[in-house]
C-alpha cells in the first residue's frame, strides 16, 4: 500500500528519530485512526476517495493485521504517542508491504522512511527472496521514496469498480475453493508467478471468499476475492472474466487490473465498470515475469 509520509530525504529539517517496536493487538485503535486520517489526508489533496471509508473500517483492518500470526507489525512512537505503523505480509514465499501510514500531524520527519527500512530489514532477516508493494499512483513522493530504497516499478495497475455483474461465462463454471483444491491452485500460481500464495489462499478459504474457475474439467484459475485486498490468477483472460463476472461483491475502491492487459481492460469497461484509481506494482529482490493472467491485491 502507499506510504503517506511525504518526506523522502534523510536530511529533512524536521527529521526526528522515532522509537520503533512490534505492534500489538491493543494498538489497533490508535493505528486505525492514523491509517484512516493518513489515507484521507493524501486522497483529499488529490481529490480522490480515501482507501478506507471510515475510522471503524481502518481500525478493523488494523486489528486483523495486528492479531494475525503471519503479519509482522511495527509501530513508531514519538513523544510517547503512536505516530505511524507498517506491516509485512509473511504468509507466502514473497513478502508484501503495507499499509504504511504516518499521522498527518507528524509529516516530514522521516518516520515513513524509518518504518519502511524496518520492514525491509525484517524481510532480509527472515530470508524472503523478494519483497513487493503496491503504490498509489497519484502519490509521487511515495514513488520517489520506494525507488530510492531500491524498489523497481514492474506494472501499472488500474482499479476497476462498479456494480457486480452476476454473469456466467459459458464453459467456465465458478465455485467455492475447498481445502482439497489448494494444491491444484498452488500449482497454477507457481506456474504463472514462480511461487505460490498458499497462506493468502488458505485465509480466503477460511473466510469464505475464495472462488475457483474450471475449464475443460480442470482448475484454470482462482481468486481469493475480487477487490482491493484479493488476488486472482488464470491461465487466460476468460478465466479472470469468469471470476469477475461471478463475484458477489467488488471490494472498494476496486479490483486491480494490469493496465497493459488491454483485452481484459476493454472487457471490464464494456461491462460498465470504470477506472477508479491507478497504482504501481513495485518489487525488490526476486521477480518473475508472470506467464499467465493475474489480478494483484493491494499487498502485491
Amino acid at each position: 500500500m502507499t506510504v503517506t509520509e511525504t518526506e523522502t530525504n534523510h536530511d529533512a529539517t524536521a527529521s526526528a528519530r522515532a522509537t520503533l517496536r512490534r505492534g500489538k493487538p491493543e494498538d489497533a485503535q490508535d493505528c486505525g485512526r492514523i491509517i484512516y486520517e493518513a489515507f484521507k489526508s493524501i486522497a483529499d489533496q488529490h481529490n480522490f476517495a480515501p482507501d478506507f471509508p471510515s475510522v471503524e473500517r481502518a481500525t478493523s483492518v488494523a486489528s486483523a493485521l495486528l492479531s494475525h500470526p503471519r503479519f509482522y507489525a511495527v509501530v513508531a512512537e514519538f513523544d510517547g504517542k503512536i505516530v505511524g505503523s507498517n506491516f509485512l505480509d509473511e504468509r507466502s514465499a514473497i513478502a508484501g508491504v503495507g499499509p504504511i501510514t504516518v499521522d498527518p500531524s507528524q509529516m516530514n520527519r522521516t518516520f515513513g522512511r524509518q518504518l519502511m527500512l524496518d520492514v525491509m530489514h525484517r524481510a532480509a532477516s527472515q530470508n524472503f527472496p523478494g519483497v513487493r508493494l503496491v503504490q498509489i499512483a497519484y502519490h509521487y513522493r511515495s514513488l520517489s521514496l520506494y525507488t530510492k530504497l531500491g524498489f523497481d516499478t514492474r506494472e501499472t495497475l488500474s482499479a476497476m469498480y462498479g456494480q457486480t455483474l452476476n454473469l456466467t461465462i459459458p464453459g467456465y463454471p465458478v465455485r467455492k475453493v475447498i481445502a482439497a483444491d489448494v494444491e491444484a491452485c498452488n500449482r497454477l500460481c507457481r506456474a504463472i508467478h514462480g511461487h505460490d500464495r498458499d497462506g493468502d489462499l488458505r485465509d480466503a478459504i477460511a473466510q469464505g471468499t475464495a472462488n475457483m474457475v474450471e475449464h475443460l474439467g480442470r482448475i484454470s484459475g482462482y481468486a481469493t476475492g475480487i477487490g482491493w485486498s484479493g488476488h486472482a490468477i488464470g491461465e487466460t483472460n476468460q478465466d479472470l472474466e469468469a471470476l469477475i463476472a461471478a463475484a458477489p461483491m467488488f471490494q472498494a475502491p476496486g479490483f486491480l487490473v494490469p493496465t497493459r492487459n488491454g483485452e481484459l481492460m476493454r472487457w471490464c469497461l464494456g461491462k460498465g465498470l470504470r477506472v477508479a484509481t491507478q497504482a504501481t506494482l513495485m518489487t525488490i529482490g526476486l521477480y518473475n515475469e508472470p506467464v499467465g493472467r493475474y489480478l494483484p491485491s493491494i499487498f502485491y
